[in-house]
């Protein structure tokens, strides 16, 4: 199996690091700049609960490198998306497989997605299809990302929790792909489980971070603050509420109730939404894959949504002014 991660950041090099060590895997690495000169002269350095390995997976700078490949697994912040499916053009062979592990409403989200918006496009994270048009939704296999990790210097990963990538065909069939990629991620220590119903677990974790994150950013309190002031928890239920009334109207099913949603944020402490940690380093913010597309999709279903219309009216402006948006 050849296997390509481009945008080997946290969740990338974590993926990476692991596949290399147990070496079943010919895995090529796509980044830039001081991340990439760091892990081709010292290695890909994880650091974990477990210690700290090297691995020395093949890092390049350009999808021409690495030639084609039998998965693409995509780590990339969502705005990047747009501007980066044409540089990975040269990775993509008539039987490759595009994994989008990115956050929020995916570009793919409609394809073979049974009902009257099959095969919809969402403006929000495909603006003018830009995205679908390089990355074509019949060769995406969804993924689910829940590990949480950082960079803390070049070449350096972080993984301080989760290790589960949830894995599923748009059209909900058990494939070959499927199958034959959670093989790999289990044997390098992964939880990868295959879902029929990959959209329900999609929106279980989109549920908590297009509340989290917004406020998060509006407000530079962390989760135990966002979930445990009483203020700002009102505003995220309410949020959330709105989120499941569009995600319902889909046809998604929840399998936990809201507060239990909310407790599973709180539970995480004192931590820093990655919306928070991109704006105060001046990157831009995953606003339009995480609220925007939310709001687009409660105008297609036709699901009022006033406190996320609110949130992310005030979300966009702060963006703008911080230069992440």
């Amino acid at each position: 199996m050849k296997l390509c991660i481009f945008g080997a950041g946290a969740i990338g090099g974590l993926m990476a690091a692991k596949l290399v060590r147990k070496g079943e895997v010919d895995v090529t690495v796509i980044a830039r700049g001081p991340h990439l000169k760091a892990m081709q002269e010292k290695g890909l350095v994880l650091r974990s609960g477990d210690g700290e390995i090297v691995t020395r997976p093949r890092c390049v700078a350009s999808a021409e490198e690495a030639g084609p490949q039998d998965y693409v697994l995509i780590t990339l912040k969502a705005p990047a998306l747009p501007g980066a499916a044409q540089q990975m053009q040269p990775l993509i062979g008539p039987d490759t497989t595009i994994v989008a592990a990115v956050n929020g409403i995916p570009w793919w989200y409609f394809h073979k997605l049974a009902g009257p918006h099959e095969g919809r496009r969402v403006e929000s994270v495909d603006p003018g299809g830009a995205v679908s048009a390089l990355l074509p939704p019949e060769k995406v296999l969804g993924c689910i990302i829940y590990p949480a990790a950082e960079v803390p210097e070049p070449g350096v990963i972080e993984h301080t929790y989760g290790d589960r990538f949830t894995l599923g065909e748009p059209d909900g069939s058990r494939s070959e792909r499927a199958d034959a990629l959670s093989k790999a991620l289990v044997a390098a220590g992964f939880k990868a489980p295959v879902r029929p119903k990959i959209r329900d677990e999609l929106w279980v974790k989109l549920w908590g971070n297009m509340a989290f994150n917004p406020l998060s950013a509006l407000t530079t309190a962390t989760l135990d603050i966002i979930t445990g002031e009483a203020e700002l928890r009102a505003v995220c239920r309410a949020m959330m509420l709105e989120g499941q009334a569009v995600a319902e109207k889909l046809g998604v099913r929840f399998a936990i109730d809201v507060d239990k949603r909310i407790a599973g944020g709180a539970e995480v402490g004192a931590h820093k939404t990655s919306m928070l940690q991109d704006l105060e380093r001046g990157r831009p913010m995953e606003i339009d894959a995480l609220l925007g597309s939310v709001v687009e999709l409660a105008d297609l279903v036709e699901v009022p949504a006033p406190t996320c219309r609110t949130v992310l009216a005030l979300l966009r402006t702060r963006g703008r002014l911080a230069g992440c948006y």
